[in-house]
């Protein structure tokens, strides 16, 4: 919300002295996030005054079109004489009243303006447009071209309101009536304690039956609808300067009288209005859902497929306005350059739904000033005044006529009350406030306060945020300044650090960090679409999700199952981006639903929820495990002088899952499997310990082609996830430093031939089993496929490392444990010594 600070002066009797970073400071002190101060009108020096085009000479023998002027500025320039002016600009003419500078003065940027010879002539001055002048994009090019009421001679800085300060608020979705001038100035007032003026205290005259004919079919979606008609307006009116200004430094163009006049009154109450030309507004106007796959054609110019849950106005057609959204084309004000422009208009000023509003605004992608408004709420007692305020200022600058009939249509409601004990507040900030203080407080935000020690607060219709006795409490405490508030650091107990599960967690980060990988941090948001991509099946856990009521995208309305979607999505932008050869990880959070969660409850802040309450919030959670996924694809090792490189492939993703558990001391098992979205040839299964038993915890390899394809990645990508709650069920104990013995080591290789099926895993679980006691380690180095071993049979080398830890070992033990363990492998999986 841009507000000028002459505007809230209006509103504010402010200190001559005061600033716009005084009053910046001041709004922040209460909670505003005021983010910047624009100073307009920055160095500019006069003489800038009005002047009357008297005389035009086109020159000839230039490039392009260039004009000598003659231009009376009445004094200005000293001798009462016309002033010779030389200009490029095409859109005005003689008789017309433009805004001149004259030599001596400066205009922002530091732009001196003097006498000056130029195309042969010499000019003294310059006619102005409005980027000369930092006035800012007012959706017109050119020369500024005045009303002609004005003198030749008048200060044009003061009539265009040049020199001002504009404040840049970011209002929070909370705060939804800080974007109106209303609400920034309650909030200043508040600040300064200053009285405020408020611009809704109008006299409204009452509904009556002569009013334009509307009706309203879905009062939930529409609880108010105020309607007025004004007659007999003069189409070539236009709007005064100091609206146009106004709204320019608002930062909204202006259109046509009728148009600026609805922005400018939605600006200075905050309730949006929409004016449709009477003349093409068939019968009664009305409020309703639309008709599945129903169209219309928004004031843009686009044409709209509409939902069965959109909100529309409708006429004796059909829809002519997405409700709160944007009006139709077919009623638009019809400017004096379309036939005869409009001279009767009919003002809407309704209340809507906030959640209809903003889903019809994301559904059509159509973000306006006026569903900004209804998403963040709108005072929906400010209708009746927004629409009298409209019709005065129509009535004012347009020369029109109200008409007595009134329209209003509205949903009973009642005033909004919360009981809240006097010292609340001082509980949860832990500062005394005192019952007075708290009172004040809340009356200054617009609350009527009854009671003693329990207080009764009605809440003012404008601040629908406030629904608690903490809301209040936090008015309170952001008006008593949160700078007030005293800092305690807590005192932890003495001897507590990490935990076990942390130190897990942050060494396995590390080692992969080590790999070469780079942590990707991903939303957790993932919609059906990325699960079909993936090839999940219908019965697949993984597409049983939890779903937001209130999602951030349509798209991806459900909490991930899997973090796969993430990190893909970033290995693919990366690699639009240039980036090829890429290694990432990522340790998250997934929800898993199991149907069996329970509905939450809502716990108390003014003490500790007790254990009971913190296990039936427990239970109303999907379960959360921990998982940690890598992603490849590119090259895994860069050529250079030191040799070839080698692609990312299945193995190295193995291997990250292999360093995972190494962290936590713990063994993992290869299986081969099939299971989306990994290729079904290409796909690791892997196993660790837990209470004796082989569990699951996690899937390494290549990525089907299909997903690849689908998702636009590159050929060969490769992944890796796997649950670490799981990896930590595994962890025996604490972590044991590795032992260095200081006998040798006894290295036996074997080389086995078996059929083409057998797993290389099983062989080697043979081998280890076999070896017993006095094997250190084991190590497939080889597999070798060819004529000389026969078809469908494969040769596995093996490099056996034996050590014990009291002595060196003999030649004859190394070889019988070698023995032990091929005659156990031959047994099992039919492998055969190569050679032998």
């Amino acid at each position: 919300m841009r507000v000028p600070l002459s505007w809230l002066r209006e509103y504010v009797d402010l200190p001559a002295t005061e600033t716009g970073r005084d009053v910046q400071a001041k709004l922040v002190s209460v909670g505003l996030e005021v983010e910047t101060v624009e100073q307009t009108g920055a160095g500019l020096k006069g003489p800038l005054v009005v002047g009357q085009v008297l005389t035009i000479e086109e020159l000839e023998g230039f490039k392009k079109p260039i004009r000598f002027c003659t231009v009376d500025v009445g004094t200005a320039n000293g001798t009462g004489e016309p002033q010779e002016i030389v200009c490029g600009a095409r859109n005005f003419s003689v008789g017309d009243k433009v805004v001149v500078v004259l030599p001596g003065a400066v205009l922002p940027g530091d732009f001196a303006i003097a006498a000056r010879k130029t195309y042969g002539k010499t000019s003294h001055g310059m006619i102005c447009s409005t980027d000369e002048l930092g006035m800012g994009d007012d959706g017109t090019h050119g020369i500024i071209v005045l009303p002609p009421e004005f003198e030749p001679g008048t200060d044009a800085i003061e009539l265009l309101e040049l020199v001002d300060e504009v404040l840049d608020i970011a209002v929070t979705p909370d705060r939804g009536y800080c974007l109106s001038m209303r609400g920034v100035a309650r909030e200043t007032a508040i600040a300064y304690g200053l009285p405020l003026r408020d611009p809704a205290l109008l006299d409204v005259p009452p509904p009556n039956a002569h009013g334009y004919p509307v009706k309203v079919s879905d009062p939930f979606g529409c609880s108010n609808f105020t309607a007025r008609t004004v007659t007999g307006l003069r189409p070539e009116a236009r709007s005064p300067i100091w609206m146009q200004r106004r709204l320019q430094k608002a930062g909204m163009r202006t259109v046509s009288l009728a148009v600026d006049i609805t922005n400018y009154v939605m600006l200075e109450l905050g309730q949006p209005l929409h004016a449709y030309d009477r003349t093409r507004v068939e019968g009664t106007i009305g409020v309703r859902r639309a008709e599945q796959g129903e169209k219309l054609t928004t004031l843009d110019g686009a044409k709209r497929v509409l939902d069965a849950q959109d909100l529309v106005i409708t006429d004796d057609r059909g829809p002519i306005g997405l409700a709160g959204v944007m009006g139709g084309a077919d009623t638009e004000i019809a400017d004096v350059a379309e036939d005869a422009g409009t001279t009767e208009v009919v003002i809407e000023a309704a209340h809507f739904d906030p959640i209809a509003i903003a889903r019809t605004a994301r559904r059509h992608k159509l973000s306006s000033e006026a569903s900004k408004r209804f998403e963040r709420g709108v005072d929906p007692k400010a209708a009746a005044a927004a629409a009298q305020r409209t019709v005065d200022l129509l009535v004012l600058l347009a020369g029109g006529t109200a008409e007595a009939g009134v329209t209003e249509i509205s949903a009973p409601s009642a005033p909004r009350t919360i009981a809240m004990p006097a010292n609340h507040p001082d509980r949860v900030a832990g500062v005394a406030y005192g019952r007075e203080t708290v009172v004040r407080r809340l009356q200054q935000v617009g609350c009527d306060v009854y009671g003693q020690d329990e207080l009764i607060v009605t809440v003012p219709s404008w601040r629908p945020d406030l629904a608690e006795p903490n809301d209040l409490a936090e008015e309170v405490i952001r008006l008593e300044g949160y700078e007030n508030l005293p800092s305690t650091l807590p005192t932890p107990p003495s001897g507590r650090g990490l935990t076990d599960r942390q130190r897990l967690h942050r060494r396995i980060g590390r080692a992969l960090a080590g790999a070469g990988y780079v942590e990707s941090l991903s939303y957790p948001f993932i919609g059906e679409a990325v699960l079909d991509q993936l090839g999940l099946e219908k019965e697949d856990a993984r597409r049983r999700t939890v779903t937001l009521v209130n999602p951030l995208s349509d798209e991806e309305p459900a909490l991930r199952t899997t973090l796969l979607p993430g990190l893909l999505g970033a290995l693919r932008r990366n690699d639009g981006r240039g980036s090829h050869d890429l290694a990432l990880f990522e340790t998250g959070l997934v929800f898993r639903p199991t149907g069996e969660e329970t509905k939450a409850v809502r716990l108390p802040v003014d003490r500790r929820p007790t254990d009971e309450e913190i296990a039936g919030l427990d239970a109303a959670l999907p379960r959360q495990p921990r998982r940690v996924a890598v992603v490849l694809a590119g090259a895994r090792e860069q050529a250079g002088w030191w040799g070839k490189g080698r692609p990312a492939d299945w193995a190295d993703s193995v291997e990250a899952a292999r360093s995972i558990a190494r962290e936590a001391g713990v063994e993992v098992t290869v299986r081969a499997d099939r299971h989306a979205p990994w290729h079904p040839g290409r796909c690791a299964a892997l196993y660790v310990t837990v209470g004796g038993e082989e569990t699951l915890f996690g899937h390494a390899g290549e990525l089907h082609p299909r997903v690849v394809k689908e998702l636009h990645l590159p050929e060969r990508t490769c992944a890796m996830e796997v649950e670490l709650d799981v990896l930590e069920q595994a962890v025996d104990g604490a972590l044991q430093a590795p032992r260095i013995s200081t006998f040798p080591v006894a290295t036996q290789d074997v080389a086995l031939v078996v059929a083409s099926d057998v797993p290389a895993d099983a062989v080697e679980k043979a081998l280890r089993e076999g070896a017993g006691e006095l094997l250190e380690s084991l190590r497939l180095f080889d597999v070798f496929t060819g004529e000389q071993i026969g078809e469908g049979r494969k040769s596995l080398a093996y490099a056996l490392r034996f050590r014990a830890p009291d002595r060196t070992l003999t030649v004859e033990e190394a070889s019988a444990a070698r023995d032990t363990a091929v005659a156990l492998a031959t047994e099992r999986t039919g492998a055969v010594l190569r050679g032998a």
